[in-house]
């Protein structure tokens, strides 16, 4: 928690302190990167066989109650695969396709048996590259965290406010920091095939907010 009193920034007569809040809430919707990756001796054979692999997985997904709206194709790509061999220098030995699919999971207790299906889908093949857990809708915990915030600030504020034998008046200015909350990631795995996979633990996403007030100091 900081904590600021910065009179020299503002006229006489007011205090202007920072306070900080937040609040916790447990995550309801997890997001998922999952894809394939392909090696073969031409491009086509390389593209067909991670196509294969990827519908693999979005099947996989879809058997789990899935919905298609929440399964969205993030990335396609096919790239040269090259060797490096003494006496010979580079050479093209051929070629790796590759795809990957972003996915809503909204079934957290569910999650873990649902990516764990993805990834036998697709067998050695698989990369599952990353999972998110978060709030879906921060609305009412975000408030929560401001009124935690505001609390700390009128704390503060009247705390500075004796220390000087005055009192608090009106509110002169409200600013609102805006932190950039990110999701709470799981370590991500390059590969994958087992079909029991890791648990999952959700545990809670905290919310911050941080607000700076100036009030009138009254003698």
């Amino acid at each position: 928690m900081t904590i600021q009193d910065d009179q020299s920034s503002v006229d006489p007569g007011t205090i202007t302190v920072t306070g900080a809040g937040w609040a916790e809430a447990a995550p309801d919707l997890m997001l998922v990167s999952i894809g394939v990756e392909c090696s073969a001796a031409s491009v086509t054979a390389a593209y067909a066989a991670a196509g294969r692999e990827l519908d693999a997985v979005g099947s996989a997904l879809h058997g789990r109650g899935v919905a298609p709206a929440d399964i969205r194709t993030a990335g396609l790509g096919v790239r040269a695969d090259l060797s490096w061999r003494d006496g010979e220098g580079q050479k093209l030995v051929g070629y790796v396709a590759s795809g990957s699919l972003s996915v809503r999971l909204r079934d957290i207790a569910g999650a873990s048996h649902t990516v764990s299906e993805a990834v036998q889908a697709a067998g050695d093949s698989v990369r599952l590259n990353n999972l998110q857990l978060v709030l879906s809708d921060d609305s009412a915990v975000r408030t929560q965290a401001r009124d935690a915030a505001w609390q700390d600030a009128l704390r503060s504020a009247g705390h500075y406010a004796a220390l000087a034998s005055a009192s608090l008046g009106r509110v002169v200015s409200v600013v609102e920091q805006h932190p950039v909350p990110g999701p709470v990631p799981l370590a991500g795995l390059q590969r994958a095939s087992a079909h029991d996979g890791p648990s999952i633990e959700p545990g809670v996403n905290r919310v911050e907010a941080t607000v700076t007030v100036t009030w009138e100091l009254h003698p």
